[in-house]
């Protein structure tokens, strides 16, 4: 008696390792530590390594150069931060010292060396809260405005340049949404 065979579902593929590159790109220094760790561990899954490695790796390389960037405009990326975020509040381009500081996610006295240079520089001006006596809003100055549209768009160029000289539109647009889906997770 000839026993009928049951039809097996596909075994799926394996999940890809970081010595399993699926692009055409050529090993990098991530590369390079996860194989030290698969010739040492050979237990470890280091695809987590590796993602989180490039993206520490691609973010300090940016910071770097988006450093210069803004350096071009006298600024560094913590000013820059400030009145980017006054910037994209709208007209009159006013937050109070605590709003920025919840945006920025930096304490009180950090903002206020900031916000301290950036007056100086004469980009913003601080004056009182019309609604509250003990308060303080922070305001862009037509200098800011300009110097702040300018760097902008500076600093979008050289993200623009580095991103699409390794990613097609697509691909920047999937690494955006599996980026965003990620963060999401934490």
């Amino acid at each position: 008696m000839n026993a009928a065979k049951t039809p097996q579902a596909p075994t799926p593929a394996p999940a890809p390792t970081s010595a399993e590159p699926l692009s055409d790109a050529p090993a990098d220094a991530v590369d390079a530590i996860t194989a030290q760790w698969a010739a040492v561990r050979p237990d470890l899954e280091t695809v987590p390594m590796a993602v989180y490695g490039r993206i520490y790796r691609i973010a300090r390389a940016m910071g770097e150069r988006m450093d210069k960037e803004y350096a071009q405009f006298g600024i560094g990326r913590g000013e820059f931060d400030v009145i980017a975020t006054l910037r994209r509040s709208g007209e009159p381009y006013t937050l109070s010292p605590r709003q920025l500081s919840a945006t920025l996610m930096l304490t009180t006295g950090g903002m206020t060396g900031r916000l301290d240079k950036l007056e100086r520089a004469g980009l913003l001006r601080r004056s009182p809260d019309p609604t509250d006596r003990r308060g303080l809003r922070v305001t862009l100055t037509e200098k800011g405005l300009a110097l702040v549209d300018e760097s902008v768009t500076a600093g979008l160029a050289a993200q623009t340049e580095v991103l699409t000289s390794a990613l097609n539109a697509d691909e920047a647009a999937q690494l955006s949404a599996l980026l965003r889906k990620l963060m999401a997770a934490h």
